[in-house]
């Protein structure tokens, strides 16, 4: 029966030949060993294994020489197969054979003969011993417990490990003390994966070497925006002054995460040369960064921000202009009265005709704030209006509008003043004076608009 079993060990079949194994395997023959045995030499790699798996249920040591020429098999999966067996049929004489096996090419392979090794009873002799049991279990922090003797082979699996290996090896290395990290990290900063060259950076940043600050500065260039982002933070540790130009550049990142490390880095760095490129950024679109930006000019306490900070008194968020009442205060107790307060009313006063309602309300809040209001707005521009008078005759469609404007229909009147503020005609002024007091708050702030337009 026995011979005709193995028969159908020939079959072509891969299949068939591991319904055979599975048949005996069910049957618990002792005498099936031996064709088990022979079966690991199988052309099919699945059968292979299967066999090597099923000779454990028997624990017959004669399988034990066969199994570990087996180690040598060149489908990483039949090795794993092999070192599994071997580890559980517990013959310590495969042990010698079993260790080369933790440097093997195959993650898996090492994982699995490390273990196989630990049931079998084997212990690290040696630092070295120890470092290749824990780089094939993949336990790297327990690494740190070795010390210097594990930074080489850390260096070796950031070299040519898989990337989650040199990711790891990175990380690990970053958390050593030891004349060797810089270079490495140096190296790391090459590698394809951004993971790895963003723990990179991060250590590079830990570490605080001026020397890599050329090395760190070609990273703000990098395609990915997330290496970007940290690339700023490290510039700044390790550039300090010398960063800040770039680091200035890097306001007009597309990406928005970029900007706002680059606002937050200069703030940090104290250079009041930032100053002007830092307020371009106060209307930047994402509130995050005119947040950042805002904070960075608290930080630099430059009077010649105060202007772009007021502007932010009327942005649309509202954690955006809680901050600039901050900065403003910050940077004068006293901004209005100040000299920049009166400089940034043309944008208050055009703020008023803006779409959105906050910041409507806000620059009429801000107005009176600074205790402006529309008479004496008018009076200057009578002034004005009166020395251009010969200059500037009235537009011709001038009395038509301002019948318009004392319509009874609200809408036409808030349709006129609008209308006016368009032609910017300074012969309007005093009509459009008596229209801000219309009793219709929409024609109210029409008019409000258009006579800050006339300034």
């Amino acid at each position: 029966m026995l011979w005709w079993t193995y028969q159908k060990l020939r079959a072509r079949d891969p299949k068939t030949r591991l319904a055979v194994l599975e048949k005996l395997a069910n049957e618990g023959d002792p005498k099936s060993v031996g064709v088990l045995i022979k079966t690991l030499k199988d052309q099919d790699a699945d059968v292979r294994c299967a066999a090597a798996k099923m000779l454990v249920a028997f624990q017959d040591r004669r399988a034990a020489v066969p199994l570990i020429e087996m180690l040598k098999d060149t489908v990483p999966l039949a090795r794993v197969a092999a070192l599994e067996s071997l580890g559980k049929l517990g013959d310590p004489l495969a042990i010698d054979r079993i260790f080369p096996l933790l440097r093997d090419q195959d993650q898996i392979v090492r994982a699995v003969a490390a273990r196989s090794l630990s049931r079998l009873g084997w212990q690290p002799a040696t630092d070295s011993q120890k470092i290749q049991q824990l780089l094939a279990l993949g336990n790297l922090q327990m690494l740190l417990t070795v010390g210097p003797e594990a930074v080489e082979p850390l260096l070796e699996l950031m070299r040519f490990g898989p990337p989650n290996k040199q990711l790891a090896a990175v990380k690990t290395l970053g958390q050593m003390k030891d004349p060797r990290l810089t270079r490495a990290m140096l190296e790391a900063l090459q590698k394809e994966s951004p993971a790895v060259r963003i723990a990179a950076l991060d250590n590079l940043e830990r570490i605080a070497d001026p020397t890599t600050y050329s090395e760190v500065e070609k990273l703000l260039k990098d395609p990915v925006a997330s290496v970007r982002v940290v690339a700023v933070d490290t510039a700044a540790r390790t550039g300090g002054k010398r960063a800040v130009a770039v680091l200035t550049g890097c306001l007009q990142d597309t990406f928005w995460d970029v900007r706002r490390a680059a606002a937050k880095a200069l703030g940090a760095l104290g250079q009041k040369s930032a100053v002007p490129n830092l307020c371009e950024l106060v209307k930047d679109p994402d509130h995050d960064v005119r947040e950042a930006v805002l904070s960075a000019l608290g930080q630099l306490h430059d009077q010649r921000a105060l202007v772009a900070v007021i502007g932010a008194l009327m942005d649309v968020e509202r954690t955006v202009r809680n901050l600039a009442q901050t900065v403003a205060r910050k940077l004068d107790k006293d901004w209005e009265r100040s000299a920049q307060a009166r400089d940034a009313l043309p944008e208050i006063q055009m703020a008023l005709n803006h779409p959105d309602y906050w910041v409507r309300y806000s620059a009429r809040l801000l107005l009176e704030e600074l205790k402006i209001d529309v008479s004496s707005l008018v009076e200057e521009l009578k002034a004005s209006a009166t020395d251009d008078a010969e200059a500037a005759p009235p537009h011709m469609a001038l009395p038509f509008l301002t019948d318009l404007l004392f319509d009874r229909d609200c809408d036409l009147r808030l349709a006129a003043a609008e209308a006016l503020g368009r032609l910017r005609d300074r012969n309007a002024v005093s009509v459009l004076a008596a229209a801000a007091r219309d009793a219709d708050p929409a024609v109210q702030q029409a008019a409000h608009a258009a006579l800050a337009a006339l300034n």
